[in-house]
C-alpha cells in the first residue's frame, strides 16, 4: 500500500517539475530578449562619473588600430582603463602601456597607473586549431573571463576583433541577463574586413551580444544590416 502511494506522489510531483522548468525557460527566454531589445536602443542618462572600460587588443593590426581608437579617448571619462590581452601577446601590452605613460595627465604623473591596468587572459583558440581542442581552450578562456568580470565589473567592453573578446563578451551578457551587471559592448571591426565579419565581430553579430558593431566598409554594411557604417578610422 505504501509502495503504491509512493508511485502516485511520483506521478503527481513530475507534472508540476515539467511546469516550473517550462515556466523558467520562458523567463529566461523573455528576459535575453529584453537584454537584446534594450542593448539596440542608444545610450542615455548617462551619469558623469567615471566609467570602467575594457580594452581588448589583438596582435598585429587589431592593436595598431585599437591605439587609434583609445587616443581619441575622454582620458579622465574612461577611468578605470583595463587593456586586456591574450597571454601570449606581450607586446600588444608593452605598445599601450608606452601609450599610457605618454599621456600628460594634469593631476599628476602618478594618476597613470590609477587610470589603467594591464590584464592578459588565456586564449581562445589559436589560428587554424582544430575545433575538438578549441572546444576547451575557449571552457578555460570562459572561466578566466569570468573572474576578471567579477574582480572589475566594467561599464563599457571595447573591441575590435580579435578571439580574444568573445569569452568577455559572453559573460558579460550572461551577466545582463542574471541582472549582475550591465555592461555595454562596442565591437568595431577591422578595417581589413571588407567583404565579410571576423569570427569574432560574426559571432557577436549572430548572437546578439554587441550592443553595436561598427565597421569601415560601405559593403559591409549592406552585407550585415545591423552593423553601422562609420568610415575609415585609421
Amino acid at each position: 500500500m505504501e509502495k503504491g502511494n509512493n508511485c502516485c506522489f511520483y506521478i503527481m510531483m513530475v507534472p508540476n517539475s515539467i511546469v516550473v522548468l517550462i515556466a523558467i525557460t520562458i523567463k529566461i527566454v523573455i528576459r535575453i530578449f529584453h537584454v537584446i531589445h534594450q542593448s539596440s536602443k542608444p545610450l542615455r542618462n548617462l551619469s558623469l562619473e567615471p566609467i570602467n572600460t575594457f580594452i581588448i587588443l589583438g596582435s598585429g593590426g587589431h592593436t595598431a588600430e585599437m591605439l587609434n581608437l583609445i587616443r581619441g579617448l575622454q582620458k579622465n571619462r574612461f577611468t578605470l582603463r583595463v587593456y586586456i590581452a591574450a597571454s601570449t601577446d606581450n607586446m600588444s601590452l608593452q605598445k599601450v602601456q608606452a601609450l599610457e605613460a605618454s599621456v600628460v595627465d594634469q593631476t599628476g604623473a602618478g594618476k597613470v597607473k590609477e587610470a589603467a591596468q594591464f590584464m592578459q587572459i588565456y586564449q581562445s583558440w589559436e589560428v587554424g586549431q582544430s575545433y575538438l581542442t578549441s572546444v576547451g581552450t575557449m571552457l578555460i578562456a570562459l572561466v578566466h573571463a569570468l573572474f576578471l568580470m567579477i574582480k572589475i565589473r566594467p561599464q563599457v567592453i571595447l573591441c575590435n576583433g580579435p578571439e580574444t573578446c568573445f569569452p568577455l563578451c559572453v559573460i558579460a551578457f550572461l551577466f545582463k541577463v542574471l541582472g549582475v551587471r550591465w555592461s555595454s559592448i562596442f565591437h568595431v571591426e577591422s578595417i581589413a574586413r571588407v567583404r565579410r565579419l571576423s569570427l569574432s565581430g560574426l559571432l557577436l553579430y549572430k548572437l546578439r551580444i554587441a550592443d553595436l558593431i561598427f565597421v569601415q566598409w560601405s559593403q559591409l554594411q549592406r552585407k550585415y544590416p545591423r552593423t553601422n557604417y562609420v568610415g575609415c578610422l585609421m
